[in-house]
């Protein structure tokens, strides 16, 4: 009798098979009991049948508590009204491990509640799904990244510098010395360009901001590539393939996720078309203006409510070009006419999810640099070496960052971005 995993089911139709197992829920009607089994992997129906495996083993079926662990074996049989399409009709249940008052029930629960439960809420079919859809955007950004002959290269989470500013900073003591939780890779990135070409790095990423809104967190992690020898228009080019190739690979690899969150595929499918239209500043500005958000001036940087007005004038992302420079980090590449403004794009996810992208091309003017570094109040040292690229066979560079659990939010149309995240809450014993 061969052991397989839920996932495997329709490649033993008609086999007898051994499955671990955990009781996600049951329910009993007279002589059939009928188990809901997870596994990691997938989740399908058990099916006891009391004048079949006899009434000690169909007792056990009927005692089974949530998140009870067993083992079963039984038959595979194809079940064409699940929407997995397969179920086990079961002829032997061992019990693993017991559960007892498991706190998440079936019920409605709050999302405090359920934060705060995080490492069981995790079990649930929702957050499966969540995580099977995050987990092919990881896979999927791999494959992308090397198909375009990417190198991956791995920065260092502790830093001395800062490439965001120095507000929001995580600082620790590193052998007497100050050092911070990184906030990107991105400076050494650009290094790492100079010497590969077209690098990329996915690694995590901390802001020291208190924030419980629906799109921040503490922690989250961050696909980071750079690129050699490249303008931002190239740049803006890889960014709509790059978001575009995610969206059909989800479409492609995680159906059962999606229908179990209730995702439109056809609204997924508009985000594959390109390319994604594009606006500036100014214009998003104006667009503003022109709908009586008067809350806005230019200079100042777009709220919540100005991002999802302007992404919902548009039926996919939308790039929105050429920030002030006021409002941007040091490291952007000054407008070749304008003075006020830097080369940059963020792409706006379409329905209300905000920030998606993040990019820019880089200053390579040495002493332009050493000037803006010292106009946001950094210290000049700390930055030598990355001062350094700009001083042997400096060419232009563009690149941008794509936070993971902002996306995985939006492609699975769900509400919160801690839902994105593995363990956000359990984070807070550790950052208050």
């Amino acid at each position: 009798m061969e052991q397989i995993q839920i996932i495997d089911a329709k490649k033993h139709v008609g086999e007898t098979v051994k499955i671990g197992a955990w009781i996600a829920n049951k329910r009993s009607s007279g002589k059939i009991a009928f188990l809901q089994l997870r596994d990691g992997t997938a989740m399908f129906q058990g099916i006891v049948v009391k004048n079949e495996v006899g009434e000690e083993i169909f007792q056990t079926a009927k005692n089974l508590t949530q998140e009870t662990s067993v083992w079963v074996t039984g038959e595979i049989r194809e079940d064409s009204r699940s929407k997995f399409g397969y179920e086990i009709g079961v002829q032997c249940i061992e019990v693993i491990g017991e559960s007892h008052d498991y706190p998440i029930t079936p019920k409605e629960h709050g999302t405090e509640f359920l934060m705060d439960h995080r490492h069981l809420w995790l079990r649930s079919s929702r957050q499966h799904a969540i995580m099977q859809i995050r987990n092919e955007i990881i896979r999927a950004t791999y494959e992308f990244f090397n198909k375009h002959n990417f190198i991956k290269i791995d920065p260092p989470i502790l830093t001395g510098s800062a490439p965001e500013g120095t507000t929001d900073l995580f600082e620790t003591n590193y052998f007497d010395q100050k050092a911070y939780l990184s906030q990107s890779g991105q400076l050494y990135m650009e290094a790492a360009a100079m010497a590969f070409g077209k690098v990329f790095s996915f690694g995590p990423t901390f802001r020291a901001e208190k924030s419980k809104t629906r799109r921040h967190l503490i922690e989250f992690w961050m696909m980071e590539p750079e690129m050699a020898f490249m303008h931002q228009d190239e740049s803006l080019e890889i960014q709509e393939q790059y978001v575009a190739f995610l969206v059909q690979n989800v479409l492609d690899n995680c159906e059962l996720a999606l229908e179990t969150l209730g995702r439109d595929r056809a609204i997924l499918e508009k985000y594959t078309k390109l390319p994604y239209p594009r606006i500036s500043y100014d214009e998003a500005i104006d667009l503003l203006k022109e709908n009586g958000f008067d809350d806005i001036e230019w200079g100042d940087d777009f709220g919540s409510p100005h991002e999802t007005f302007i992404a919902n004038s548009y039926d996919r992302p939308v790039f929105i070009l050429n920030y002030p420079k006021a409002i941007k980090p040091f490291y952007m590449k000054p407008h070749p006419t304008r003075e006020d403004v830097v080369i940059c794009a963020d792409m706006i996810a379409p329905e209300g999810y905000g920030e998606i992208i993040g990019g820019s091309e880089r200053d390579v003017d040495y002493d332009h640099l050493l000037g803006e570094i010292e106009r946001h109040g950094l210290n000049p040292e700390e930055y030598s070496w990355y001062l350094d690229l700009r001083k042997y066979g400096s060419v232009p560079h563009s690149g941008f960052g794509l936070g993971l659990e902002r996306t995985v939010t939006w492609l699975a149309g769900i509400e919160h971005v801690r839902e994105a995240s593995p363990f956000p809450r359990l984070l807070n014993r550790i950052y208050p």
